[in-house]
């Protein structure tokens, strides 16, 4: 279980989709990063969009910052190019190409930490929605008063808080076998 935690620890979420980043990987396939990506572009038409993207140099920059935070150690130069973002599927894919016993190990891991995330989500994103949404009413209703403007917000904040909602219950409808992916917008 403790390996699931520090996989689980190396998904982040970028644009709307859970990935692992290639220097992460490389670290558990105990590879260099350099070969992963080496090994990817030799097979580009096996990572639509879908399995794997290239994070843009904004996205890389907030990525150095944040990492930057939370060990304090890292330095401007460390990405020579943008790091690629690989899906569940992407991650699967991957393990596919890197025919090992450490590669197969450490996919097996990787899946039962993205399944695992998964269901967690799904088991308690909707109760936190709609904790969530109680206390945006209670909000609303306490100060019904305000201004028109500060009304409109809130009620702005209301919809949004019953999109959110109405997005987590049917993602916790969708089946787990089979669950519908969009490809990714560029830029």
């Amino acid at each position: 279980m403790n390996e699931l935690v520090v996989i689980e620890n190396k998904i982040y979420e970028i644009r709307g989709q859970k990935v692992m980043l290639d220097f992460d990987l490389a670290e558990m396939y105990e590879i260099e990063t350099k070969n992963l990506k080496r090994t990817v572009k030799r097979n580009m038409n096996r990572f639509p969009e879908d399995f794997m993207f290239q994070l843009t140099k904004e996205e890389a920059n907030l990525l150095i910052n944040n990492i930057r935070c939370q060990n304090g150690t890292l330095e401007i130069s460390w990405f020579r190019y943008q790091p690629y973002a690989f899906t569940e599927q992407g991650v699967a894919m991957l393990s596919g190409l890197l025919n090992s016993e450490k590669a197969i190990e450490v996919n097996i891991n990787i899946m039962r930490a993205f399944v695992h995330m998964r269901q967690y989500l799904l088991s308690h994103a909707p109760k936190q929605e709609l904790e969530e949404l109680r206390k945006r009413i209670e909000y609303l209703e306490e100060d019904i008063s305000s201004d028109r403007d500060s009304y409109e917000k809130q009620f702005d904040e209301l919809f949004s808080a019953f999109a959110k909602l109405s997005a987590a219950i049917q993602i916790k409808q969708t089946p787990l076998d089979r669950v519908k992916i969009e490809g990714f917008k560029n830029k």
